[in-house]
C-alpha cells in the first residue's frame, strides 16, 4: 500500500515538475482583424486571440465545449428559469489594476441590452432582449431577471459579445488596447503583422500561465504557414492548415497533426431577400446541384462531415439531414426551368469569395466550377478581403451569394433573424426557435430544434456544405495544446513548451 501511494505521488509531482514555466510560442492567424474588442466588431480571429486569454465573462466554454465558471464562481437558476444569481470572483484585477467588481458586470449588460447600438456601442442587443433587470444585492453577487424562460442564456453569457472590461474604459481604446482580467495581457499591435500577448503576474490563479508571451502572426497563405512551421518562425497551425499539408506533416515525428472537434460550418449563404433567391426552387435547385461528396474529398482531401442543416454532429440536439436535398443535377435543371431559367436564359450571379480563408475559398472555388458545368447557371467569382466582406457582405447584405465558415457553437439562432445577412425571413422558424428557448425541458427543447434545422433544410435557406474539421499543427516541444476546437478562443493560458 505505501509503496503505490509513493509511486502515486511521484506520479504527481512528476507531471508537475514536467509543466515548464517560461517560454513563448507564435501561433498563425488565418486574418488580421480591424479591432480586439468583440463586443464592438464582429470576426472570429478576434475571439481566437482575446477569448479567455485576454477577456473574460462570468462564464466561459472551455475547449470541450462544456459552460463553466470564469469571472462567477458559481451560479443558481430559479425554478421558474427567470433568475439567475452568480457569485463573483473575488481579488480579481484588470490588467490596468483596477478592481474586477460587480458594477462592472452591471455597466457591462446594460450596454449589451441598449437597443440604441450607436450609443452603446456594442454589436448584438437582441441577444439580451430578454433581460428584464439586472441588480446587485451585495458586492460579490450579481443577479438577472428575464422577461421569459431562456434555455440560451448561459450560452449566451458565453459567448464573446459578453466579455467584460473595465467600465470606465473608453470603446475606442478598447477596440485597439482591450483590457480585461485573463491570464494575458495585450502587450502590442504590429499592424500587417502580428499581436503580442503577455504574462499577466496578478492573475488570480497563481500557477497561470504557463507561458511568458504568445505572438499571433497574421499569415492566411497556408503554403506560408508550412514554410514558417518548418523553419520555426511558428510554433502552431491552429486550425487553418491545409489538408494536403497535414499530409506533409503527418510524416515528419518533429511536429504533431491533430484533427478534433469543431463546431465550424462551410454555409454557403443566399441573400434571402432578393430575387431570385427569394424563389425556393432557385435556391433548392443551387443546392441539388452541390456534389458535396465530391467537395470533401476533392477539395478538403476527406476532411470534414457532410451536414444538411445549420448544426454539427458534435452539437447537442443534432438531427443527421445529410442527404437531404442529396445531389441531383436533373432535378436542378427542371427546378431552374421552372423558374424561368434555362440554357437559353441561364441564371447570372456573383459569388463572394474572402480571400483570406483558405477552407472556404478553395470549397467555394470547387462549389462554382460545379454549379457551371449545371448549363443554366453562369456563376463568377468575387474575391474580396475579410475587412470588405464584413462591411459589403455581413453588415449590409450587399451580396448575392457567398461562402464563409460560421465558427460559433449553436448559432442556428441567427435564421430567426431577419436582419442577419442571409436576410432569411421565416415567421414558422423563428417559431420554432421561440419554441426552443422557452421549452421545459431538455427533451421539448430539442424536439423544437430537430423541427427547425428540418425547415431550414426544407427551405434550401443555405447550402450548408460541409462539417469543418479542426485541423491543425504544432511543434513537438509544444505541450498540452487542446486538440479540439469547441471554445471561440484559442485557450493558451495551460499550453507549455518544453
Amino acid at each position: 500500500m505505501k509503496r503505490w501511494l509513493l509511486v502515486g505521488l511521484l506520479a504527481f509531482f512528476g507531471l508537475g515538475l514536467a509543466q515548464q514555466r517560461g517560454g513563448s510560442i507564435t501561433i498563425a492567424l488565418q486574418t488580421e482583424p480591424a479591432a480586439w474588442d468583440p463586443t464592438q466588431v464582429a470576426g472570429a480571429d478576434i475571439s481566437r486571440v482575446v477569448y479567455d486569454n485576454v477577456l473574460q465573462g462570468l462564464v466561459k466554454r472551455n475547449p470541450k465545449g462544456e459552460i463553466v465558471p470564469s469571472l462567477a464562481t458559481r451560479w443558481t437558476v430559479s425554478d421558474s428559469g427567470l433568475t439567475y444569481t452568480f457569485t463573483l470572483r473575488q481579488g480579481v484585477k484588470f490588467h490596468d489594476g483596477s478592481d474586477f467588481t460587480a458594477q462592472d458586470v452591471l455597466a457591462k449588460f446594460n450596454r449589451a441590452r441598449n437597443p440604441d447600438t450607436r450609443a452603446s456601442g456594442h454589436l448584438r442587443p437582441d441577444l439580451y432582449r430578454d433581460i428584464a433587470d439586472i441588480s446587485s444585492p451585495n458586492p460579490s453577487t450579481v443577479v438577472f431577471r428575464l422577461r421569459q424562460p431562456n434555455n440560451d442564456f448561459l450560452f449566451i453569457l458565453s459567448r464573446p459579445e459578453s466579455l467584460i472590461g473595465p467600465r470606465q474604459r473608453p470603446l475606442a481604446e478598447q477596440r485597439v488596447q482591450p483590457i480585461g482580467t485573463g491570464p494575458f495581457r495585450f502587450a502590442g499591435w504590429e499592424r500587417g503583422v502580428a499581436v503580442r500577448l503577455e504574462r499577466n503576474p496578478n492573475y488570480y490563479l497563481p500557477n497561470l500561465p504557463y507561458l511568458d508571451r504568445v505572438n499571433f502572426r497574421f499569415l492566411g497563405d497556408g503554403d506560408a504557414q508550412l514554410a514558417g512551421l518548418r523553419a520555426g518562425d511558428l510554433d502552431v497551425i491552429a486550425y487553418s492548415l491545409l489538408p494536403e499539408n497535414a499530409v506533409v506533416l503527418s510524416r515528419d515525428p518533429n511536429f504533431k497533426v491533430f484533427s478534433g472537434s469543431g463546431t465550424a460550418e462551410a454555409v454557403a449563404g443566399f441573400n434571402n431577400s432578393r430575387p431570385p433567391f427569394n424563389d425556393v426552387r432557385v435556391r433548392r435547385a443551387i443546392t441539388l446541384a452541390t456534389n458535396k461528396d465530391e467537395l470533401i474529398q476533392g477539395a478538403m482531401l476527406g476532411y470534414g462531415t457532410k451536414i444538411g442543416s445549420m448544426r454539427s454532429p458534435g452539437e447537442a440536439c443534432y438531427v443527421d439531414l445529410s442527404n437531404f436535398n442529396a445531389y441531383n443535377p436533373d432535378e436542378a435543371r427542371r427546378l431552374l426551368a421552372e423558374a424561368g431559367f434555362t440554357n437559353q436564359n441561364p441564371l447570372r450571379f456573383t459569388f463572394n469569395l474572402a480571400a483570406e480563408f483558405p477552407y472556404e475559398r478553395r470549397i467555394g472555388e470547387a462549389m462554382v466550377a460545379q454549379l457551371n458545368r449545371l448549363g443554366p447557371l453562369q456563376v463568377t467569382i468575387q474575391v474580396t478581403d475579410f475587412n470588405t466582406w464584413i462591411q459589403r457582405v455581413f453588415s449590409q447584405a450587399d451580396y448575392a451569394m457567398t461562402i464563409i465558415g460560421h465558427v460559433e457553437a449553436n448559432d442556428i439562432g441567427n435564421y430567426a433573424n431577419p436582419r442577419y445577412y442571409w436576410r432569411y425571413n421565416n415567421p414558422r422558424f423563428q417559431q420554432l426557435f421561440t419554441q426552443y428557448l422557452r421549452a421545459p425541458n431538455q427533451t421539448k427543447a430539442c424536439e423544437a430544434l430537430a423541427a427547425a434545422q428540418r425547415l431550414l433544410a426544407e427551405d434550401a435557406a443555405s447550402v450548408w456544405v460541409m462539417s469543418l474539421p479542426a485541423l491543425g499543427a504544432h511543434r513537438a516541444r509544444v505541450q498540452n495544446w487542446p486538440d479540439s476546437f469547441l471554445s471561440p478562443g484559442i485557450s493558451v493560458a495551460e499550453v507549455w513548451v518544453r
